[in-house]
């Protein structure tokens, strides 16, 4: 296969990092248990229905805990709205049976720095780049990638959480600057995917193949993140 180009001198950065959990405690408990370190704050994403955690990282990167918001479940049942679906497959049943099992990093989010401008670049390569939603949390404001049916961003039919979605902040503020700090380093991210050579040349074409160590594999896709804490190496998967 031959490698494109990606279409812009201005390399992605990672922003942050995706646990997908059945509900925020249980989430906030396994990264507890394996970081060291509680996410806390956060809150609620009125489009998505869905809420989080957070957990700042060294380096202005941070973790998220997301679940299903279920005061927001009973709020669109009881107005008979038809909303769209949820962000990162959280409505996939094949997602939903997963986590039964237990939270896990299910995801990443690649940023998009100005002066280069998410929405544009979106409607230039549709093919490549997911719709842009505008979406809130309190203050905060930002755009971000989400398939319409609410599904990872995938190329050419491989995605499964290893392929990033992209945001581009509005607020002046990055959430990592308003969380407490913490001494978690993220050290490396890691993937597998039986479709490594299609996922890397697309994250080549983003400009965000050197945020992710991706080597192929005979199995199902799976993220892993390795972390420095002050109690040693530890490992998020």
């Amino acid at each position: 296969m031959t490698a494109l180009t990606a279409p812009t001198a201005h390399s992605l950065h990672l922003d942050h990092l995706v646990v997908s959990a059945r509900a925020l405690d249980e989430g906030a408990r396994y990264v507890a248990d394996t970081l060291g370190v509680a996410p806390a704050g956060g809150g609620a994403h009125p489009l998505m229905r869905t809420h989080n955690r957070l957990l700042g990282l060294w380096g202005g990167v941070y973790l998220e805990v997301i679940a299903i918001d279920p005061q927001a479940v009973a709020d669109a049942a009881a107005s008979g709205a038809g909303p769209r679906p949820r962000l990162f497959s959280l409505d996939d049943p094949a997602t939903q049976a997963r986590l039964e099992n237990g939270p896990y990093l299910s995801h990443w989010v690649a940023r998009v720095e100005r002066p280069k401008h998410l929405a544009t670049w979106q409607a230039q390569y549709p093919l490549r780049i997911a719709p842009v939603v505008p979406m809130t949390r309190g203050d905060f404001t930002w755009g971000l990638t989400v398939p319409d049916d609410g599904s990872f961003p995938a190329w050419q039919g491989a995605g499964d959480g290893v392929l990033p979605s992209l945001i581009q902040w509005d607020s002046p503020r990055h959430p990592s600057q308003s969380l407490a700090p913490t001494n978690l380093a993220l050290k490396a991210l890691k993937a597998v995917h039986p479709r490594a050579e299609l996922i890397g040349e697309h994250l080549r074409w983003l400009g965000a193949a050197h945020l992710l160590d991706l080597q192929p594999t005979d199995g199902a896709p799976a993220l892993v993140a390795e972390f420095e804490t002050p109690e040693g190496p530890r490992t998020l998967r």
